[in-house]
């Protein structure tokens, strides 16, 4: 989506109150509330205590359900909606025939343990072969051994659409050929991505995409949504159903049909209920928010800003992952040498940046041993000067 309401960023950071007690630059961990957000909630909370209003609450799940839809430029059909990204990532993975000797390609190294995890567990149940490959000597996926891995046999290719760490985009198109080359189902993790990059389903080769709420989509924690390609729905059989997935037409939410039953169209029949109805209402402002602004418009703004501060940092001496203008780089800058650290950093220079930076108000992460920064709509040049100005502080006084 472009954006219809032509909502300029500085009007967009106005609706994040939080943003005048410090300076936020870890979206890639969760979001601040902005007060759309809010105030849905407030207002639902506000039914609630007349035991609120469910058919509105389905409403509200179709909204989501629309509104997501347009913001990938896919069909209402082709979203789910689901608890998190590892029941999403589930799902797909459990709704495939497996046979022994079927295999996944992946590079487990740049995963998050959960899309680690579901492919271990069928390595187990079924016989499947696990295909992991080695990160390239930045820390990027390796396309080309990837591709290579795919054969007759390979039922999932798998990946993210920017790793937590460092951050840089993947080529997706180099992945999706292989897969669709040889009738792999390609199943990504949008963690990074969604609602800050631009996705556009209809020209991308993804056949599926699994989101959590509480990141770029800036909603509240335990919602997700699954995007599956309608041919590739089809294609799947859920592993768990329920009276959501079953097409009953207009019958009600209680309604049972017969040992002859049809599926939901597309993605909806891995729908599960009820569902988290007041993440629902709350996503259902974030998204009109992101709508309104549009992706591409936000991709932007955020690759402009972690450009400015990944040569700012090197201009101080430090040691960027990607040097100053990497082409994959968008909204995550990475600082430091990769380790395991995960919150704190076996490297002690910085390990004493990171406890400056969040002295002076700054909030960042730290994975893998490495400082990691993320931006999204509401971020501005001053928060890059911001963090330039106590680095260069710190610096001076060690």
């Amino acid at each position: 989506m472009t954006g219809s309401l032509d909502m300029d960023f500085t009007t967009a950071r106005s609706l994040f109150p939080g943003l005048g007690r410090l300076t936020y630059l870890d979206v890639a961990g969760r979001a601040p509330l902005c007060t759309p957000v809010r105030s849905a909630i407030e207002r639902f909370m506000d039914l609630a205590e007349v035991g609120g209003d469910k058919a509105a609450m389905f409403r509200s799940i179709e909204a989501v359900r629309t509104a997501y839809a347009g913001l990938l430029n896919a069909s209402p059909d082709e979203i789910a909606i689901t608890k998190n990204i590892s029941e999403g990532l589930n799902i797909v993975a459990n709704g495939i025939d497996w046979q022994p000797g079927d295999n996944v390609v992946l590079c487990e190294a740049l995963e998050h343990a959960n899309n680690i995890y579901v492919w271990r567990n069928l390595e187990r149940r079924f016989g499947i072969q696990v295909r992991s490959l080695p990160p390239t000597p930045e820390g990027e996926y390796p396309v080309e051994a990837m591709a290579q891995a795919v054969d007759a046999r390979t039922r999932v290719v798998t990946a993210c659409t920017h790793t937590f760490t460092p951050g840089f985009r993947t080529p997706l198109e180099g992945l999706g050929e292989a897969a669709r080359r040889h009738g792999a189902l390609l199943l990504l993790d949008g963690a990074q991505t969604v609602g800050i990059g631009h996705l556009d389903m209809a020209r991308l080769p993804v056949d599926a995409l699994a989101v959590s709420t509480q990141k770029g989509l800036l909603g509240p924690y335990g919602m997700g949504l699954l995007y599956v390609r309608r041919e590739w729905a089809e294609r799947l059989q859920p592993v768990y159903l329920a009276r959501f997935g079953v097409d009953l037409g207009e019958a009600g939410e209680a309604a049972a049909g017969g040992t002859e039953y049809r599926l939901m169209p597309g993605a909806r029949r891995f729908d599960l209920g009820n569902h988290n109805f007041l993440a629902a209402a709350a996503l259902e402002a974030s998204l009109e928010l992101l709508n309104g602004v549009g992706t591409q418009r936000i991709e932007a703004h955020v690759r402009a800003l972690a450009g400015r501060l990944a040569a700012g940092l090197i201009d101080l001496g430090l040691p960027v992952r990607g040097g100053p203008e990497h082409p994959r780089r968008d909204q995550l800058v990475s600082v430091g040498t990769p380790g395991e650290g995960h919150n704190a950093s076996a490297d002690p220079r910085m390990q004493s940046l990171y406890d400056a930076l969040a002295a002076a108000g700054v909030k960042l992460s730290i994975r893998k041993d490495m400082l990691r920064f993320s931006f999204h709509l509401y971020n501005e040049a001053e928060d890059v000067d911001r963090v330039l100005d106590v680095t260069r502080a710190w610096s001076r006084g060690r």
